[in-house]
């Protein structure tokens, strides 16, 4: 480790320092119960999902806006 540098390693769940880790079950309910073709199919309908989260921000706000 070069001198000057400290890790700090983070616990394997943090929401309250990784905020986006609590996106994950919207993101998921677009995958839920689907059966796909293949990696491209499931990359489009991710993003699509993604678009959709990315038009409700009052919706990612409620799922990241810690209250401290």
């Amino acid at each position: 480790m070069p001198a000057g540098i400290h890790l700090h390693v983070l616990p394997p769940y943090s929401p309250e320092l990784q905020p986006a880790e609590c996106l994950w079950p919207l993101t998921n309910e677009a995958l839920a119960n689907r059966h796909f073709q293949d990696l491209d199919e499931l990359q489009e309908v991710q993003a699509q999902r993604c678009l959709t989260l990315q038009a409700m921000p009052e919706v990612i706000r409620a799922h990241t806006n810690f209250h401290w």
